[in-house]
């Protein structure tokens, strides 16, 4: 179901917005990113910049404008967990079988898909392919073609059944997870939270405190990592690089090694002591990192160009509760909270973040979010999942003195496709 709101009336007008991009980078419990779908980042070199100088906005959240939003969409029969782009196509997920596919430009309910029973994690697309994870501790693989009857069809389920028939005899293949209780390595042995795809590679974060790396081509898992000594909340890649969040406090990085081309630590970016990190994101360039944390700070790093040591350049309190997810776009960060606010910041030079916006209108915790480049008339496109079981769509101008107008402005959006066959 699509409604439509009328926004605020002020003084300035803008013409009709139109999208071209692909998903941004974006994490919430899930949403990840693949560097090679990126968008291109405002952020300069601030190799001669002082980084002790950290500006963030001091004003309070009441002071800035608030926008209400340009649709609302409404189908899911429980709470919004996840959200991607995918070519012409909104996704949004809730429950196993409840994955709301809304076509553009008019946000019609496209169809609906899934599999299996428990909630949707998270979700991503990449090229002509979307990959769910779910709360059964399994990766799903969806074709998309237009060509077919079935424009998302069930391909594959990770691990594989190939996968499992090359290990499940083998004894040296089982991992203990539970005191009496054994898996194969491959399988996670709790909910997958959250996936990011880079470099013909998937990765899988999950609450059983592992990452493990999947090839693309043939989906074979190559790597089970013991990432953290809590859950894996985020999953963000960028030029090689792959950070995890966690409910340990801790952002790490992972890089592959020379040697065996395996994945191996290459720093750890820690947070506010006895919190948990719920959201990561980077920037394009892979320089800077900022986590969002349960007691709604919003942590920033700066990193070298090896990325494998950082400085904190960003601390700043983003919301009165916690942070739940967090997208780049360009200069713009936005971040979405319990609190049921969206935070829009802009990023500084050297990293930090004065604070742009305050949107509100969920009645319920913010838990994902998604943008995408406005082509005419500037600033993004916001796309945003609650536990209030909607979707709300938001445009936000690249100045914050802009407004609506009189008229509300038609949701034509053109987003860059993906490879559909």
């Amino acid at each position: 179901m699509f409604h439509s709101i009328s926004p605020p009336v002020q003084d300035s007008t803008f013409s009709s917005p139109s999208l071209c991009s692909s998903s941004t980078p974006s994490s919430s419990g899930g949403s990840s990113s693949d560097s090679d779908e990126s968008p291109e980042a405002s952020f300069r070199s601030c190799e001669h910049q002082d980084l002790n100088l950290i500006k963030v906005s001091r004003m309070p959240i009441s002071g800035f404008h608030s926008y209400k939003s340009l649709a609302v969409l409404s189908g899911h029969v429980g709470p919004v967990s996840c959200l991607a782009l995918c070519g012409e196509f909104i996704l949004s997920a809730s429950q196993g079988r409840d994955i709301i596919v809304w076509q553009q430009p008019d946000l019609r309910l496209f169809t609906k898909f899934g599999q299996g029973d428990g909630s949707v994690k998270a979700l991503i697309s990449a090229g002509n392919k979307v990959f769910t994870a779910h709360q059964d501790s399994r990766i799903r693989v969806w074709k998309v073609s237009r060509s077919s009857e079935n424009v998302f069809r069930l391909v594959d389920t990770l691990p594989t059944r190939k996968d499992y028939l090359g290990k499940f005899m083998k004894q040296s293949e089982y991992v203990q997870t539970r005191r009496h209780h054994k898996r194969l390595w491959i399988e996670h042995a709790d909910s997958i939270s959250c996936l990011a795809v880079s470099n013909g590679l998937i990765y899988s974060g999950s609450w059983d405190k592992t990452l493990k790396v999947w090839r693309m081509s043939d989906f074979k898992c190559l790597e089970s990592i013991k990432a953290h000594d809590d859950a894996i909340n985020g999953l963000v890649a960028s030029n090689g690089i792959v950070y995890s969040s966690s409910a340990d406090g801790k952002i790490k990085a992972w890089g592959k090694n020379g040697k065996n081309n395996m994945h191996s630590l290459k720093g750890i970016l820690e947070g506010h002591k006895d919190i948990s990190l719920n959201s990561v994101v980077v920037t394009e360039d892979g320089r800077l990192v900022y986590g969002g944390g349960s007691d709604g700070f919003i942590v920033g790093w700066l990193g070298n160009k090896d990325s494998d040591r950082w400085k904190a350049v960003c601390d700043v309190k983003a919301h009165e509760s916690s942070v739940l997810c967090m997208c780049l776009m360009g200069e713009f960060l936005c971040s979405g909270s319990a609190d049921r606010s969206i935070c829009i910041w802009k990023r500084e030079i050297n990293g930090g973040l004065f604070r742009h916006m305050v949107i509100k209108g969920h009645q319920g915790p913010v838990k994902c979010l998604q943008a995408a480049q406005v082509r005419i008339g500037g600033g993004l496109m916001l796309y945003s999942g609650s536990l209030d079981k909607t979707i709300r769509v938001w445009w936000i101008p690249s100045n914050s003195a802009d407004g609506y107008g009189d008229n509300k402005p038609s949701v034509q959006v053109t987003l860059r496709s993906s490879t559909v066959s």
